[in-house]
């Protein structure tokens, strides 16, 4: 006879594995919204832009070596999640980015890579087909719409085609970023092994330094900016103290939390969650960097984060649980629409 847990505990448990979720998202959003401050004064040093990315991505796969090692069994079971998250998630969201704002605005490039949580609920709901609350889709809106006011969108209004493909295939990688991050708990759900995702990541920063390589092509980079310093706001920073900063929070822990919360959470609640980078980012910039915010920044902001809490208190739609006096089994039409739905072969 099933013993089955009081719904007092299963809810209990569900809101402190959500709320440990939003929390990883939050330092994430947090991880990742520092890495322009910090990388802003290097690139003032003398350093190209892109040779800032492959020492940031290039010096977490390093850190993350150990931890490759350990889990290198994921390349013989998992080789296309590990592809696909170095290639996409690592890789493709900071080359196509950079590309992108060397033809238009930050601020522009910023507002399109970040219409990725819209892309997310389109993929879970019509790729997946999976339930999308109306609490996420208006945490959408009104992050997006924030996020416009953020970064003064109306200052930089002169497009190029080329300029604007670039940023959306910077969201398009940014969709692949949290979509990746959710692959195998369905496996898990159902009993199956989930691939670990310090090992994911370990892995994903492996392949993103090596495409990046090819990319950049560090060996005509100025290595002596490192053994210098750089300026901050009129603070001169150590080159190298700075180079940890992006290093060692602003990807390895930003990814870390993020994959994680990602899995806690959803990937729709997580990208809204995400939004807060660029809010992040703005005030790091305001206090650090003595960028100053104008007052349709701070709205913006503030609507940020009304869109990331409307959207963080969505719940799922639970399926209606069968009563224990009728076993009926499914018919073999209605297996196969599950499973397909699922995502798992039949």
């Amino acid at each position: 006879m099933p013993v089955h847990g009081s719904k007092g505990s299963q809810g209990s448990q569900g809101t402190s594995s959500r709320g440990f979720g939003l929390g990883l998202a939050l330092v994430s959003a947090l991880a990742f919204g520092g890495s322009g401050v910090a990388a802003k004064p290097l690139i003032e040093a003398g350093l190209d832009s892109l040779y800032v990315v492959w020492l940031r991505v290039a010096g977490a796969a390093l850190v993350m070596l150990p931890i490759a090692w350990r889990h290198r069994s994921l390349v013989r079971t998992r080789p296309a999640l590990l592809a696909g998250f170095g290639l996409l998630a690592v890789a493709g969201v900071q080359a196509c980015y950079f590309a992108a704002i060397s033809r238009i605005p930050v601020g522009v490039a910023l507002l399109i890579e970040y219409l990725a949580p819209a892309l997310v609920l389109g993929w879970v709901r019509f790729v997946q087909r999976k339930p999308v609350t109306k609490a996420a889709a208006l945490g959408v809106v009104l992050a997006v719409g924030g996020l416009a006011c953020v970064v003064e969108v109306w200052a930089g209004l002169s497009f190029d085609a080329l300029g604007l493909l670039l940023a959306l295939g910077a969201a398009c990688c940014q969709v692949g970023y949290f979509v990746l991050s959710d692959q195998g708990t369905d496996a898990g759900a159902s009993g199956g092994e989930v691939p670990d995702p310090l090992g994911v990541i370990a892995y994903g920063l492996l392949v993103g330094a090596v495409l990046l390589t090819v990319i950049a092509r560090p060996w005509g980079m100025d290595w002596s900016v490192l053994a210098g310093s750089a300026d901050m706001n009129g603070t001169s920073v150590p080159a190298w103290l700075l180079l940890c900063w992006i290093v060692l929070l602003a990807t390895v822990v930003a990814y870390v939390t993020g994959v994680v919360s990602v899995r806690k959470l959803s990937p729709q609640v997580a990208g809204v969650v995400a939004c807060l980078e660029a809010v992040i980012a703005t005030v790091l910039a305001w206090v650090l960097l003595g960028e100053h915010l104008s007052a349709p920044q701070l709205f913006g902001g503030a609507v940020v984060l009304v869109g990331a809490f409307i959207a963080q208190s969505s719940k799922p739609e639970q399926p209606t649980s069968q009563a224990p006096d009728e076993p009926d089994q499914p018919d073999e039409e209605e297996r196969e629409t599950a499973l397909s739905r699922s995502g798992r072969a039949v």
